[in-house]
């Protein structure tokens, strides 16, 4: 398991979680709830931070969430099997006929 990036955006780390997972890479968030712990403990102790699971992932996981990081969505804009539409990146499902990209063959 390896430390993928911190920060103390916690819905920035949360958002990038979400982009891993989209992509099937294996993740986890620590210290999510040590925000309570500000002026207890040193501040980026206990920012959140993000974890790989899978070492294998982590060339991967660190070239999408650069992606992001410099405003792509790390991801390519897919066609739908069901309708063709062009569905954008950010997009899980079809809007024209509701199929979810994960339903595809």
């Amino acid at each position: 398991m390896k430390r993928v990036y911190c920060s103390e955006d916690r819905l920035l780390v949360g958002f990038l979680k979400g982009v891993l997972d989209g992509h099937r890479i294996d993740c986890l968030v620590k210290n999510e709830y040590l925000i309570g712990g500000i002026g207890e403990l040193p501040p980026g102790a206990c920012w959140p931070e993000l974890w790989v699971i899978e070492e294998s992932d982590l060339p991967q996981a660190r070239t999408l969430i650069a992606s992001v990081l410099e405003g792509g969505s790390g991801r390519e804009p897919w066609r739908c099997p069901a309708c063709g539409e062009w569905i954008e990146p950010q997009f899980t499902e079809c809007w024209q006929c509701a199929q979810f990209e994960d339903d595809l063959p």
